[in-house]
């Protein structure tokens, strides 16, 4: 898929309107996360030496020089695949020879990097460990597109996942993502080259629409991600998302929705949009666990650092198997949400 697969319609001066509102956007993100830098050194270097006499007596879990110094090391990869991103803009200046294909798959190599830095360093500082089954295997030459629904718990689940997905088995991940994320100076940029698709979407653009445009240019070599539940799990989550099908009529779907306890009850509009446009795509279902406990600053806190590994179970159905109809798909993928719910329980 070209990066040009996530650009919508627009005039002129619409486009003109929406570079500068981007250019303004990255050079505030930018600045800040420049002034950061010293302002989390200095913070580190104080934690470090308030912490040190309870380090030399074997005490306590130094839980603000450990996420100190994750800032400090997420900051300069940030800053760094900026740096990195400008001088392949460079290489591939628009005009020379396969510029933009080119760009794309550097680009790509580029965020496994960054994801693979910060993926050790969260390793070294928070302990973390990933235990994935079955094997994730390489994508191979006349493979389908892929589909990939995962839940959505925990911070940094999608960071995980966008690094199995490109380095494990070798495929290149169009992502639908938060709007929000784009104050990640690094990621409005490296992401922004990328096929991929920003939630809530530009105005006049459907979110449904918006995912289907993107699922509509899938390759083999391509793995459209979702997160059908819309955000990470809560209790108030979860009761406003029964309120809202019981107050649509959607009785049935709200009786089996009340069954889920792990997850969130999936919101259809955006898987079914990616089925309609990507019929001959194969659907992957991300089941995961080790992060969910981690809601909020407190639970965060006292999870540092983590005691036991991320788990995480994928399975495949072919998409000769996906029902035809959105009804008939919508109680398909909330049949699979309970595998999902039954999986989590179990582990």
């Amino acid at each position: 898929m070209s990066a040009g697969a996530r650009t919508g319609d627009g005039g002129p001066a619409v486009t003109a309107a929406l570079a500068l509102l981007t250019g303004v956007r990255r050079v505030a993100t930018t600045t800040t996360a420049l002034c950061l830098v010293p302002v989390t050194a200095a913070l580190l270097i104080v934690a470090c030496v308030l912490a040190a006499p309870f380090a030399a007596l074997r005490r306590g879990r130094q839980r603000p020089v450990r996420i100190l110094g994750f800032a400090l090391v997420y900051l300069a990869v940030d800053l760094y695949g900026l740096a990195a991103a400008g001088a392949l803009w460079l290489r591939y200046a628009p005009g020379t020879r396969d510029a933009a294909a080119r760009r794309t798959a550097a680009t790509y190599a580029l965020l496994a990097r960054l994801l693979g830095a910060l993926r050790r360093a969260a390793e070294s500082v928070f302990g973390l460990r990933v235990r994935v089954t079955p094997a994730v295997p390489r994508a191979g030459t006349g493979t389908p597109p892929l589909v990939v629904l995962a839940r959505h718990a925990g911070p940094g689940d999608s960071f995980l996942l966008l690094h199995l997905l490109l380095t494990e088995a070798g495929l290149l991940p169009c992502t639908v993502l938060k709007r929000t994320l784009r104050l990640d100076p690094c990621l409005d940029v490296v992401v922004g080259r990328l096929p991929h698709c920003f939630l809530p979407p530009r105005r006049g653009t459907s979110p449904a629409r918006a995912v289907g445009r993107l699922a509509a240019g899938l390759t083999g070599a391509d793995a459209l991600v979702l997160f059908p539940e819309g955000g990470n799990y809560t209790e108030r989550r979860r009761r406003r998302a029964l309120a809202s099908l019981w107050r649509h009529g959607r009785r049935r779907t709200a009786v089996r929705a009340a069954r889920l306890r792990n997850v969130l009850p999936p919101r259809p509009s955006g898987t079914l949009a990616a089925l309609a446009a990507a019929p001959d795509a194969d659907v992957v279902f991300v089941a995961h666990t080790g992060l969910d406990g981690i809601r909020s600053v407190r639970s965060a806190w006292a999870g540092i650092p983590l005691g036991e590994p991320v788990r995480a179970h994928w399975w495949r159905v072919p998409a000769a198997e996906v029902p035809d109809g959105d009804e008939a798909r919508e109680q398909w993928l909330l049949a699979q949400w309970q595998r999902v719910d039954h999986w989590i329980t179990v582990h």
